[in-house]
């Protein structure tokens, strides 16, 4: 698996394909591949379009959970007719995320003008933060889910222990009233960072801070004072 670096850059022309699955749902075209390079194991999904191509990478783990996430997505979707309980304008209907080591994966199931989908965003946790997505109509979800089930099948023996898990402890995650915050740990040519992240529950929006390790003491003193203004307020 692949987050940016030159020792993951030579995996990636390492990589051998081991099988390929092409899916046509209404008008996109994805496909969805096992790969395996001196790393691992590890299952790409691509949606292409006429003029890009966006594509996640996951462990056979991560599959696994992305599997089962498929299968609820599928049949909240099915016990909501299209039209009712939507989060306000943001047509979010229901939200999840997986983690696993420096991968966060957001499942949002949604609706506009244009019908129900799917978006599936990754995030990397590394000096860059890279970011990838792709949508898949609900009309397609329950042939992606049957793809990706088709690989684990064939090919994950094995595999399933390799890159992490998603409780690996790796990010700390708080959640507050309708918000979610993540902590993560990363390193780059500068020195240790902590990412911090918000995601809004109902919505979907995120949004991120990048703070060195240099600044901790101080923003944790900081914070003592605030919740300590905080608390007195409180209790006046």
């Amino acid at each position: 698996m692949s987050d940016g670096s030159n020792g993951d850059r030579n995996s990636k022309r390492n990589e051998q394909e081991l099988a390929s699955k092409q899916l046509n749902i209404q008008s996109k075209r994805y496909y969805v591949d096992v790969k395996q390079n001196n790393r691992g194991r590890f299952i790409k999904i691509a949606e292409m379009g006429s003029n890009y191509k966006s594509r996640l990478v996951l462990s056979m783990s991560a599959a696994v959970q992305l599997r089962d996430q498929f299968d609820a997505m599928i049949k909240f979707s099915d016990s909501v007719p299209e039209g009712q309980d939507k989060e306000g304008d943001s047509g979010l209907l229901k939200s999840e995320t997986l983690t696993f080591d420096s991968r966060r994966y957001y499942l949002d199931l949604k609706e506009n003008q244009r019908g129900r989908f799917l978006r599936i965003a990754q995030t990397v946790v590394n000096p860059r933060a890279s970011r990838a997505q792709i949508a898949i109509p609900a009309s397609g979800m329950k042939e992606m889910r049957e793809a990706i089930s088709e690989m684990l099948d064939k090919y994950s023996e094995g595999y399933l222990n390799q890159n992490g898990t998603s409780d690996d402890g790796k990010s700390k995650v708080v959640q507050a009233e309708t918000k979610t915050f993540y902590l993560d740990i990363g390193e780059n040519d500068r020195g240790v960072f902590v990412r911090i992240s918000e995601v809004k529950i109902s919505t979907g929006f995120r949004q991120s801070i990048t703070v060195p390790s240099t600044a901790l003491e101080k923003i944790r003193s900081a914070l003592d004072e605030v919740i300590a203004e905080v608390n007195a307020k409180s209790t006046a």
